[in-house]
This record gives C-alpha cells, sequence and structure tokens, in this order.
C-alpha cells in the first residue's frame, strides 16, 4: 500500500502541468476504498497535492463503505479537512445487500451519517441503487424513505444494470435472475423524482438529488466540462480537448512510475466529439445546454442544426428551450440518451473550430 501511495505522489509530480496552471478547487478520494488507507498516507496524498497544487479546496471528499467506519478514522478524516463522506450504501434492505456481495447491512447503513455526523462531518452523499426485479415497488420506496429521513442533503440513485461479466450477468443468463422491465424501472425512477421533489431535494442531475446548498461540487464539475485530473490506476483526465486513463493493472502502474513514465493513455476528442459530450452531459443537468458557448467555442448554431428535431422535442414536452438553453423536462429525463442522441452532430468542419 505504500508503494501505491509513493506510486501516486510520483505521477502527481511528474502530471504537474496537466491542467496548464488551473485551479484545483475540489478532491475527491474514490475508486475503490480509499476509507482503508491509512491516516498517514491520505495525510501524505494531501499534503502533496496542496503541494503541487496550492490553494484552498472548495470540498474535499471521500469514498467510504458503511462497514468500514469507525470513530477515530472519522475524527481523523475530518481532521484532515475532508468535508464530505459518500457513502455506498445501494440499499437498506438486507436481502438485496446480500445479493449485491455488499459486506454491510441494513443496520450499518442506516449508523454510517450518525456516525459521521457524530464526527463533525455536515456534508454527505448516499449512493442508492432501483430497478432491482420485485412484485411491486415497496422495497424502492421503503428504501428511499429510510433515505430522506435520515435527510443526508444529498443522494446519488442508479437503475440496476446487469454486465455480462458479473453474477447478475450470468444469473440471468443462466436463467437464475430475471431482471426487472424497462417499465418497472422507470416508475421506480418517477417515484424518485417525485419523492425527492417533495422533500426539497433538488434533481440537479439526472441521477443526482440535494438540498440547493448542498450540490456536490467536485461531480458538478465533470458534468460541466470543467477539466480534471484524476492519479492513481484505471484514474480518468480530462484537459478540455482530450481524455486519457491510466491502466487498470496495478502491476502495470507501478512498473510505468519506477521508470518515470507517466501510465497515461490519451484519447484525443475530435471537435464533432466534444460538441456532442457537451449536449449529452448538459442535457443531464438542471443548468442545460447553453448553445451560446458552443456557438462562440465551435462556430456552430445548434438552434439552427437542430432546428426540426428540436421543434419536435419541444412538441412532445421532452424539451425546454429557454433563449440559448436546452434543459429536459421531467418527461424528457426519461430518455435523457436518445433524445441528446437526435440533437448530435454527424459531421462537422472542425476547420473554423477555435481552442
Amino acid at each position: 500500500m505504500e508503494a501505491m501511495v509513493e506510486a501516486q505522489v510520483q505521477e502527481m509530480q511528474l502530471r504537474e502541468q496537466y491542467l496548464q496552471g488551473q485551479q484545483v478547487d475540489t478532491v475527491y478520494f474514490g475508486g475503490g476504498t480509499p476509507s482503508l488507507l491509512p491516516i498517514r498516507s491520505l495525510e501524505k496524498l494531501l499534503e502533496k497535492i496542496n503541494l503541487i497544487f496550492p490553494g484552498k479546496k472548495s470540498e474535499i471528499t471521500l469514498e467510504a463503505n458503511p462497514d468500514d467506519l469507525h470513530s477515530s478514522d472519522l475524527v481523523a478524516w475530518k481532521s484532515l479537512g475532508i468535508d464530505r463522506l459518500s457513502l455506498g450504501v445501494q440499499s437498506f434492505q438486507d436481502q438485496i445487500l446480500k445479493k449485491y456481495h455488499r459486506a454491510h447491512n441494513s443496520e450499518q447503513a442506516k449508523k454510517a451519517i450518525k456516525l459521521g455526523r457524530e464526527a463533525g462531518f455536515e456534508k454527505f452523499s448516499i449512493d442508492l441503487i432501483y430497478g432491482y426485479p420485485h412484485q411491486d415497488h415497496s422495497l424502492w420506496k421503503e428504501d428511499l424513505s429510510i433515505a430522506l429521513e435520515l435527510d443526508p442533503g444529498h443522494l446519488s440513485a442508479y437503475a440496476l444494470t446487469i454486465e455480462p461479466k458479473t453474477a447478475f450477468g450470468s444469473w440471468t443468463k443462466k436463467g437464475k435472475f430475471l431482471p426487472a422491465s424497462e417499465e418497472f424501472i422507470a416508475q421506480q425512477y418517477e417515484y424518485l423524482l417525485e419523492r425527492c421533489d417533495q422533500a426539497g431535494y433538488l434533481s440537479y442531475e439526472i441521477s443526482n438529488f440535494s438540498i440547493p446548498t448542498q450540490i456536490a461540487l467536485h461531480n458538478s464539475n465533470y458534468w460541466k466540462g470543467i477539466p480534471y485530473l484524476g492519479i492513481g490506476p484505471s484514474a480518468h483526465s480530462f484537459d478540455g480537448k482530450s481524455r486519457g486513463h491510466n491502466p487498470a493493472s496495478n502491476a502495470l502502474y507501478l512498473q510505468a512510475l519506477q521508470a518515470n513514465k507517466i501510465p497515461f493513455e490519451e484519447e484525443p476528442l475530435s471537435s464533432e466529439e466534444r460538441i456532442n459530450e457537451a449536449i449529452m452531459i448538459g442535457l443531464r443537468t438542471i443548468w442545460g445546454v447553453d448553445t451560446e458557448v458552443l456557438e462562440k467555442k465551435f462556430h456552430v448554431d445548434i438552434l439552427h442544426e437542430k432546428q426540426v428535431e428540436l421543434q419536435k422535442l419541444a412538441d412532445l414536452d421532452m424539451i425546454e428551450i429557454k433563449g440559448k438553453i436546452l434543459t429536459l423536462t421531467r418527461k424528457g429525463k426519461l430518455l435523457a440518451d436518445s433524445i441528446a442522441a437526435e440533437l448530435f452532430l454527424d459531421s462537422y468542419d472542425a476547420s473554423t473550430t477555435q481552442s
């Protein structure tokens, strides 16, 4: 573990110029179980972050599982400046947690926020999964009720997806598991929107909800297209014009840094890809797609280029057009990906592009 921390410090030093002097405003410890890192390792990483990327950080988040939380660690994390806990709850139902192969139980999940508050934390994010097949929506309704009663201030909710190389994928292939229908999942998402609205939680991104003062700043930077630097195995980065990723293999990652090489595979983005990505990501958020920004940056007028498609979507109450801003309606959120695809540019003359 110490070797990995040293390698991450070295990667930070080698990639100091990646963000071209832009302020590092937020920090996120995630991608696995950072809560298992020794306190001294977290302290060392934060010291190096502040040394290499100086300036006040508006938010420092740490991912943790409910079974990893101990009062002494929580107090230590808080003393390091970590001010938001992202808790991988997934469900408050023991029967579902066992299916998800989670190490924690429902009581630990419920207790997690209490322990955090006792240690002085005020900002939390709870992850939940909906769409687990059942005879009705009672399990999801109970999960959501418990979550909102705990009042974490922020929650992220994702539909259960069946990936081929997972236990659910194997069970589905063998006929041992029958996934929920798209209609069933859509009904649960509509209930999610309704309940969060009633509780005063803003639907600021399709899968993310918060009281207005507790929007997750770090994740919001992704959705606003702000460049970011990812450090460590599997980490992704984006500099505004290209993105890339580190190898998933710990061995390959360490091997590269031992040779003083940056373990990073760059993926340049064409102008068309950058425009389409801005449309896809922007439509997911409450801030929408600012077509004026795209016009200034890429010399393309989406309102003109996609006039027919936009009118059709507006007539179907799928999209709202306010001046130069495009946002999805509540109805449109159910079909976000397909709506974005309708607005993608199929071809684009990059010769007029501005950097």
